[in-house]
């Protein structure tokens, strides 16, 4: 599994065997990312590709010494599940 940022799309793709398996939509804000959506392929769901997809998404967001708004339930729920991620959060000023 590949994780990609895209900007041109405002998002980051996870590949998988070089087919996009699904995405995680981002605004770029004030410094900061606010992700609005997560979609992963029906043929993908259920397989942990969703949540390799956050993971590495958030693993390279650190990197960048980024921010992220989560308003995307799916990344919520992840950030909340995986409190190691949680010093990741901001809001908009």
């Amino acid at each position: 599994m590949l994780i990609e940022d895209d900007p041109a799309k405002r998002r980051y793709e996870i590949l998988v065997d070089d087919a996009l398996a699904g995405f995680t939509a981002y605004l770029p804000r004030d410094g900061v990312l606010v992700f609005t959506h997560t979609e992963v392929d029906p043929g993908f769901q259920h397989k942990g590709v969703g949540s390799a997809l956050i993971r590495g998404t958030l693993d390279q967001v650190r990197e960048r010494g980024q921010r992220v708004v989560p308003r995307c339930p799916f990344m919520t729920a992840f950030i909340e599940r995986h409190p190691e991620y949680a010093d990741l959060v901001t809001s908009l000023g």
